[in-house]
């Protein structure tokens, strides 16, 4: 029961990866609050639907779960998308999502988050970056950037902050076995089952992640375990590179 007592605010909740921290930081005694477009079908203590592209919910987020729970100890912020395709197709739009969910969000959730965390001691904060944002790979300029950036954020904020006993630190993924990979796969015309198993055998490993295999390293990074490490990017790729 690593974290009896401790309250904690996820983001991107209704994702795989959303959904499997969830599931983990409850199981092990935490209270959690969950954001997402839509969380009715998440089992948590409560619950804060809006869209992150909106700066005031995301400023109000961090006092609306204090306020809810009486405290914040530990702020995941997972919410995250993916846009495709080189720098001659990518819009305005692509644009301005990819940066407000990817950077924006956490940017201002982190902000408001600090004092409360800092008032009460300390707390800790895990970033999902990306081992994309590490090493860039093709055709995903809008994305790479924008999990450069957290991962650039996620250093700077873990040095800014660890004399208040905060603890900042970062998960960096490679592929993972969720909805909205499988989403990409269908949107261009690829059969999911299919393009996954090609995925897992390019993996040392020898297959892509799971939300679990992801979510387990945010706990650890989360927990009195990692009490030692600030600023740090984990990349959990199965020793596959960006490539």
């Amino acid at each position: 029961m690593r974290f009896e007592g401790k309250t904690a605010l996820v983001t991107g909740a209704a994702g795989g990866i959303g959904q499997a921290i969830v599931h983990g930081l409850r199981a092990e005694g935490a209270h959690v609050a969950v954001t997402d477009r839509d969380t009715s079908g998440l089992d948590a203590d409560a619950h804060f639907d809006g869209d992150l592209l909106d700066g005031a919910f995301c400023d109000a987020l961090p006092g609306r779960v204090a306020e809810a729970l009486g405290g914040v100890d530990i702020l995941c912020n997972n919410a995250g998308v993916i846009t495709r395709g080189d720098i001659t197709t990518a819009t305005d739009d692509d644009y301005a999502l990819t940066m407000g969910v990817n950077v924006e969000a956490p940017f201002r959730i982190a902000r408001a988050v600090i004092p409360i965390m800092a008032a009460a001691g300390g707390g800790a904060i895990v970033n999902t970056a990306s081992c994309w944002g590490l090493h860039p790979g093709p055709n995903h300029p809008l994305y790479v950037m924008s999990k450069a950036a957290i991962a650039s954020l996620t250093e700077c904020l873990g040095r800014d902050h660890a004399h208040q006993g905060i603890r900042v630190n970062a998960v960096c993924p490679n592929e993972v076995n969720t909805a909205m990979l499988r989403t990409g796969f269908a949107i261009r015309g690829l059969d999911p089952d299919a393009a996954v198993a090609t995925l897992n055998a390019t993996v040392p490993l020898g297959r892509i992640a799971e939300p679990e295999d992801i979510a387990d390293v945010i706990l650890f990074l989360a927990s009195d375990a990692a009490r030692y490490m600030c600023g740090a990017l984990v990349p959990v790729n199965g020793g596959k590179p960006v490539g």
